[in-house]
C-alpha cells in the first residue's frame, strides 16, 4: 500500500550555520545544489519541506553555486526559498514529532557544527525512534558520527551508509582544513561506509537511513527519500 503525499508530515532539511572552515577563515556553508535537488524532487512529488539550520537565520552558502545548474537557477530566483533560507527555523527550537523525515545537507561548513548540535542529535534520535526518515547527502552526514539511537547505540553502527569520501577530501585540498576525515570517522562508529570513485553518484537505502555520497548524488538522494516516504 503506498502512501499520499498529502497524508505525510513535512520533512525538514538541515543546514550549517557556520560560515568558515575552522580557524582558517576561508568562508563556506551550506551547499545550494544538496538543498534544491533534493527539494525539486519533493516538492514534485507533493511533499512539504521546512528548512532549519544550526543557529536559526539566515543561512551562509558555500560558495560553490552553479547557476547554469537550471534546478539551482530556478530555485535561487524563487522568492519563497529565497525568503526560507534566509530565516531558517533554529534546530533546537523545531519538535521534532513535527516531521516525517530529516535531511541534513552538505557544505564543508556541516563539519565544525553538526556533530556537537544537540538539537540536531535530538531530532535525528526522535524521528529515528517515531519510524521517521533520517537523511544526509555529501558532508550532511557530520549530524550521524555522534548521533544515538533512543537505546543508546550509535545509530550508524553496523549502518551502511554513504558521504563525502577520504578521497574527494583531498582531491579538494581539505584533508589538513576539516576538523575529522568524515568517511572515515563513520567507519570508526561502525557505520559500513559504501566508497565510490570520486564525484560519481552514490547513494545508500538502509531501511530508514538514507545517505548521498556528494553533489552528484543530492537529486538520486531526494528520489530515493520521495519513494521511501511515499512506500
Amino acid at each position: 500500500m503506498t502512501r499520499q503525499a498529502s497524508e505525510l508530515k513535512p520533512v525538514l532539511f538541515v543546514v550549517t550555520s557556520n560560515p568558515f572552515k575552522g580557524a582558517t577563515g576561508i568562508p563556506t556553508g551550506f551547499n545550494l545544489a544538496e538543498v534544491t535537488h533534493p527539494l525539486e524532487k519533493l516538492q514534485q512529488a507533493g511533499i512539504r519541506v521546512e528548512i532549519a539550520s544550526i543557529q536559526g537565520g539566515a543561512a551562509p552558502l558555500d560558495g560553490l553555486e552553479d547557476m547554469a545548474d537550471p534546478v539551482v537557477a530556478r530555485y535561487w530566483a524563487d522568492a519563497d526559498f529565497r525568503h526560507a533560507i534566509a530565516n531558517t527555523l533554529r534546530i533546537d527550537d523545531v519538535d521534532p514529532a513535527r516531521y516525517s523525515a530529516v535531511m541534513f545537507a552538505g557544505g564543508h561548513g556541516t563539519m565544525w557544527d553538526f556533530p556537537d548540535s544537540a538539537g540536531a542529535q535530538k531530532v535525528i534520535r526522535e524521528i529515528d525512534a517515531a519510524g521517521g526518515i533520517v537523511s544526509a547527502v555529501c558532508h550532511g552526514p557530520a549530524a550521524l558520527v555522534n548521533a544515538r539511537r533512543a537505546d543508546g547505540s550509535l545509530l550508524v553502527a553496523g549502518r551502511r551508509v554513504a558521504a563525502f569520501t577520504d578521497g574527494e577530501e583531498e582531491e579538494v585540498q581539505s584533508t589538513h582544513v576539516v576538523p575529522f576525515l568524515l568517511a572515515s570517522t563513520l567507519n570508526e562508529r561502525g557505520a559500513l561506509h559504501q566508497d565510490s570513485p570520486n564525484w560519481s553518484n552514490n547513494v545508500v537505502v538502509d531501511g530508514r537511513l538514507i545517505t548521498g555520497q556528494n553533489p552528484q548524488s543530492a537529486a538520486s538522494l531526494g528520489e530515493a527519500l520521495r519513494d521511501t516516504l511515499l512506500a
